[in-house]
């Protein structure tokens, strides 16, 4: 794994680089991420280019032996570009324009932009691209950040209308597709369609899951037009995108199918109160992170970059963005790095490199401080460089897991879109608590888009399927794994409708059953069955020619099965989870160890490592060190089987 950071030379003099350089050096840094957010310094006016100062900076950079990442700058486009093309900025659902003056602010649609973009980007790759230093591209950063991932701008109607013309076989096949027999909701023409919002009351489900199809894949045309300039002028360099955590407004596996490497960016303490953790959980890890969330993360675009992640952004201390902005417990900054070279990371990279003193981000730490000495997360970073080599020699390939947790953004969209008083039913938070409960129980969990081939899986878990897959259900049907389908599995259609033979739609083929009314809890109900099974948050009445394995002290039904299919009709909370999914593992003879909250164990090829999130100090058991292979020949390769909060220890498995 190697280590990196994001440094800015335009904020800096230039004095500074060489010792800047030299330091990142010193620290173990050998990649370096640069110029993302330059566009006004790499060219101050229209066709006006100025490469002089960062030409010197990676000069000065690769003198120093560092490898660099080069970002294309079209996050922030400058003033002047706004004002040739006032019409490239996006427009938020109430009509505003999303104005200069901070980054993001432009339209995926705008035909004028994409060719400013193609421009600026053909430049950048023809000067740097054959760079020595050169290792990686970096294409924009953080698609959709900021809520803009969709824009109802003139420029995105236009697009979308296309869109439709193109994806339906004339404008009746979408009337019909759309339900636009309701409320008169009928066009004539593929002109008359407008966007899906501002409307009196709910605008048409399948209207507005289309135009979240149409913005994703205007993102995967413009992230592909770059992708294309950088591999025709920078040939046998990675190209990556820094994708963020708990976000899916846009299809993450589509996109990155045109890039090398997924790369994501992790700010644990800033996630927490995204991660769906309650107010309990969040006083637990307050300095931390959740256990599961950084992993779940890594794992999802491990998944996405086919085999190949990197973390581009690595929280070092305090963020200024969040609802409140903890210091990490010493030793977390350690810990976050080794977890990720745990789920696969080839490169964890810092950010940023110096604390900025002046503008939005003054209050974001770096490692070091706006003074330039080392803040607290240069000296953690320094040690984890230290401890890497240390492994040298280790196999550390990533396996299969025996696990499959299905990922289906489309599937989130279809199930957020109409969720009939469901406020607290999240289908990203339900399936990261799928996921932590796995984790929990010790077990390796690959994230897998339906597309992914399912061979030699054990279990295969569906949280998120919400559309009726044809194609997915015959996998199914051809494997040997397991399978557990929880609610909403098949409810939809790919145009957000019931399907005609009712809910789970074509997953049916698998178990004979039949959804034919469901509930939404309000957080005082927790539901129980006559084997003390807890749900919450969403229930599903089930008609089949078969009993339930439960039954809710109403009558309802809870768990059906057919043979090695399950399908749960409820929202099970986090203790019944783990009664269940344990006796699915006991069935596929996949070996577990319940690991209690605060503590996880990650198995990287011969490598195996446990993570102390918790508030207290945990002792490793002879029946756990035993149960991930530990060889008292060998011993720990780093630290002990007594762990300190916020401590990590790694052994060789047998």
């Amino acid at each position: 794994m190697k280590i990196g950071v994001c440094y800015y030379p335009e904020h800096w003099p230039e004095s500074r680089w060489a010792l800047d350089a030299k330091h990142m050096t010193d620290l173990g840094i050998s990649m370096v991420r640069v110029g993302e957010f330059a566009w006004s310094r790499l060219e101050p006016a229209a066709g006006y280019y100025q490469f002089d100062w960062l030409q010197r900076a990676i000069d000065t950079l690769h003198n120093a032996g560092l490898k660099v990442i080069l970002g294309t700058p079209t996050a922030t486009p400058p003033a002047w570009l706004i004002k040739n093309n006032p019409d490239m900025l996006a427009v938020d659902e109430h009509g505003q324009m999303r104005g200069f003056g901070s980054r993001r602010h432009y339209c995926f649609s705008s035909e004028p932009y994409r060719r400013e973009c193609e421009r600026i980007v053909t430049a950048l790759a023809k000067h740097f691209g054959e760079h020595p230093a050169i290792c990686a591209w970096q294409t924009d950063n953080e698609y959709g950040c900021h809520d803009t991932t969709i824009s109802y701008s003139e420029s995105a109607l236009a697009a979308f209308q296309h869109w439709c013309s193109t994806k339906y076989n004339g404008i009746e096949a979408l009337n019909l597709a759309w339900g636009n027999v309701f409320w008169s909701m009928e066009y004539k023409t593929f002109e008359e369609i407008g966007v899906p919002v501002g409307t009196v009351t709910e605008s048409n489900p399948a209207h507005r899951l289309a135009y979240w199809r149409f913005s994703s894949e205007q993102i995967k045309t413009f992230n592909k037009l770059q992708v294309d300039i950088l591999r025709q002028h920078s040939p046998g360099r990675d190209i990556v995108h820094n994708f963020m955590g708990n976000f899916i407004d846009f299809d993450h596996f589509d996109v990155a199918d045109d890039l090398d490497v997924a790369s994501w960016d992790n700010y644990p303490l800033g996630f927490l109160t995204r991660d769906g953790t309650d107010a309990s959980d969040q006083q637990t890890y307050l300095r931390t992170g959740h256990p599961d969330s950084s992993s779940f993360h890594h794992d999802l675009y491990r998944s996405c970059g086919k085999g190949r992640m990197w973390l581009m952004e690595q929280q070092p201390g305090p963020v200024n963005w969040a609802p409140f902005n903890p210091s990490p417990l010493p030793g977390m900054v350690r810990l976050w790095g080794w977890e990720a070279f745990a789920h696969g990371a080839e490169v964890v990279s810092y950010f940023r490199y110096r604390q900025a003193p002046f503008a939005q981000e003054q209050m974001h730490a770096g490692l070091c401080l706006p003074d330039g000495i080392d803040d607290d997360a240069a000296r953690e970073v320094k040690t984890l460089g230290e401890e890497i080599k240390l492994l040298a020699g280790i196999d550390t390939n990533m396996q299969q897991a025996s696990i499959a947790l299905l990922f289906d953004y489309a599937g989130d969209q279809a199930a957020r879109i109409q969720q009939p008083g469901g406020q607290n039913y999240d289908p990203l938070v339900f399936t990261q608590r799928i996921y932590s409960v796995l984790r929990q129980l010790g077990v390796s969990v690959d994230l897998v888009s339906s597309a992914a081939k399912l061979d030699n899986y054990k279990l295969i878990v569906m949280s998120n399927c919400t559309v009726s897959d044809t194609a997915l259900s015959n996998k199914l049907a051809k494997c040997d794994a397991q399978v557990i389908m929880f609610p909403r599995t098949g409810s939809k259609t790919a145009e957000c409708s019931i399907p005609d033979q009712l809910p789970p739609g074509v997953f049916q083929n698998l178990i004979d059953i039949k959804v034919t009314r469901v509930e939404t809890l309000p957080n005082a109900i927790r539901m129980t069955t006559n084997n003390q099974a807890t749900v919450v948050d969403w229930r599903e009445r089930i008609e089949a020619n078969f009993p339930a394995e439960d039954v809710f002290d109403d009558g309802w039904g809870f768990h059906y099965r057919n043979s090695r299919i399950h399908y749960i009709n409820a929202c099970p909370d986090r203790q019944t989870l783990l009664a269940l999914l344990a006796a699915r593992l006991d069935e596929c003879n996949i070996p577990y160890v319940d690991l209690g909250p605060g503590l996880r164990v990650a198995v990287r090829g011969k490598l195996a490592m446990a993570f102390n999130y918790g508030p207290n100090p945990v002792t490793l058991s002879d029946h756990l060190l035993k149960h991930y292979g530990f060889s008292e020949k060998t011993g720990f390769s780093l630290g002990q089987p007594a762990l300190k909060p916020a401590d990590i220890g790694a052994w060789r498995t047998n």
